[in-house]
């Protein structure tokens, strides 16, 4: 133990001669982290990500997951290199750079539906500091793939591969059933001192201490942004303007590309004390252009510490507000409580009225998590509760909703949906094990009804103004399992052999899609892809 200590303190001196790494968010890593974060005797501000800055403590315990399993008795450079050290890594006194090669090769099975699966990623990263207060970070990844049928049919449907970006080919007919694309991030981070953080980026961002966040995820492609971060003894303050992007609004021309439209967002969090923290957060949604081309950014959503729906509603405006409450409180010496409101167009005295009023939409988180399950050491895991009402983060059209590239800013099932997951992890040495229960009901359109689950499709479609329960419409079953079993080959840049399992079924009166898939593969990143939904 006071070797791991010792080892703990050497990283935390390292980092501290620099600005503060960027350590790109995955949730599967983060939770490893639970026992250090969640502990009654430590008060971190946990529900921003990615960590950047300043804090020096997050930022060491995570970088100490790149020492797991390393033997620092190899000699030769080929074996360092393969598993215990970046690829390039120059460390000076005045700035330090690491370099790796994300190899991202699998293959696997569709069972139901004899399809011969496989992705063939190539990527990079690079990263680090530049004195006391410069750090960047940047990925870039080319991809081939031919995906299992559900995945083909929504890349097919939304011209969008999940999270990143649209397929090359996509205007061709008939569709290609490979899949190309390329993706990148890149993060350039300012630490002007222990109180303000200036970042700007494209990438993404995540806020809450759940799997899901229901105010802002990181489900959708990488984006333009700039954020401040300020510190102020227990309480964290984040101000951030970002440029989004929506493929499915008419273009005005081929030269300004697709139509954008901006974001501002605020969120404060508060750590009350060692075992109680809230969160508030609002947001503005407001396209870049009308018909005429002539609004764009708008100034009066600048101050980074206004409440933006007062702005919004002083402007008589027609943009789209939404706010949201976060909290965690740590109920036992390793569980912790979590949970999310958000309100997008809430009306309070319909809700009294109890008469399922269309714009009383809300959506709501509620989860468990913790370590050492069961008394077993490096155990962790996440019990977690989702649900949203119909029609929540539509808007009159998708230049206006709460959505990025034709998929959600908050929960990839978009709307009118309940959702029950578990997520566990577990390491020994350089095994890992993962394991991943996916249920909820959902109401689809039907007979040419809207009811709400599309973020994208305008609320003006609807047919009534009242009378809408979650999961109204044709109800869908879902049930999503995932099992993982890999070995690390270097904890630096994630290499590992992995196998994988799949089962999938989304199930109603009309349809039953079933998918039961196996995987192969030589992986290495550290990025969040989802395929639950």
């Amino acid at each position: 133990m006071k070797k791991y200590f010792l080892l703990l303190l050497l990283i935390t001196a390292t980092l501290s001669s620099f600005a503060q790494q960027i350590i790109p968010y995955s949730h599967y890593q983060y939770q490893k982290l639970n026992k250090s974060l969640y502990n009654l005797n430590t008060r971190f501000h946990t529900s921003l990500k990615p960590v950047i800055g300043d804090d020096t403590t997050i930022t060491a315990q995570l970088d100490s997951l790149l020492l797991v399993g390393t033997d620092r008795t190899r000699n030769s450079w080929v074996s360092r290199k393969l598993f215990n050290e970046h690829l390039v890594e120059i460390n000076k006194e005045d700035f330090n750079v690491y370099m790796d090669f994300l190899p991202d090769f699998q293959i696997g099975r569709d069972i139901e539906h004899g399809i011969t699966t496989w992705l063939n990623t190539r990527g990079y990263q690079i990263g680090g500091n530049i004195g006391k207060k410069f750090s960047f970070y940047s990925s870039g990844f080319e991809n081939q793939s031919r995906f299992n049928d559900y995945l083909t049919r929504y890349i097919d449907s939304k011209n969008v591969i999940p999270g990143m970006v649209n397929d090359k080919f996509k205007d061709e007919t008939p569709r290609r059933a490979t899949k190309d694309w390329a993706y990148a991030t890149a993060v350039l981070n300012y630490t002007a001192n222990k109180y303000f953080t200036f970042t700007l980026g494209h990438d993404k961002n995540f806020i809450g201490d759940g799997y899901r966040s229901m105010v802002l995820s990181d489900v959708s492609a990488a984006y333009p942004y700039f954020k401040v971060t300020t510190t102020l003894g227990n309480v964290k303050y984040m101000a951030m303007w970002a440029q989004f992007q929506d493929p499915l609004s008419p273009v005005f021309s081929y030269d300004n590309g697709f139509r954008k439209k901006w974001g501002a967002f605020h969120y404060l969090d508060w750590n009350v004390n060692n075992r109680l923290s809230l969160g508030f957060f609002d947001s503005i949604i407001w396209q870049d252009a009308d018909v005429d081309g002539k609004r764009g950014f708008d100034v009066s959503y600048l101050n980074p510490i206004i409440f933006l729906r007062t702005v919004e509603g002083m402007n008589s405006s027609p943009d789209n507000a939404l706010i949201g409450f976060t909290a965690k409180y740590k109920l036992l010496r390793n569980m912790t409580v979590y949970g999310q409101l958000a309100l997008d167009e809430f009306t309070a005295k319909e809700v009294f009225k109890g008469d399922g009023y269309w714009a009383n939409k809300s959506a709501f988180q509620l989860g468990l998590k913790g370590f050492n399950a069961f008394k077993v050491p490096s155990l962790n895991y996440l019990v977690e509760f989702n649900t949203a009402r119909p029609f929540t983060y539509t808007q009159r059209s998708s230049l206006l909703n709460y959505g990025h590239y034709v998929e959600a800013l908050a929960h990839p099932m978009g709307a009118n949906f309940k959702e029950f997951l578990t997520i566990w992890n577990y390491q020994l040495g350089k095994w890992a094990v993962s394991a991943q229960a996916n249920y909820a009901q959902y109401g689809l359109n039907l007979s040419g009804e809207n009811f709400g689950k599309d973020i994208n499709e305008s609320y003006f479609t609807r047919t009534r103004d009242n009378g809408y329960k979650t999961g109204d419409g044709l109800k869908t079953n879902f049930v999503y399992l995932d099992g993982r079993v890999s070995y690390i080959l270097n904890p630096k840049y994630n290499l590992r052999f992995e196998a994988g399992a799949i089962f999938r079924q989304e199930k109603n009166s009309l349809l039953k899609d079933k998918t039961t898939m196996v995987t192969f593969g030589l992986r290495s990143s550290f990025r969040n892809i989802y395929q639950d939904f």
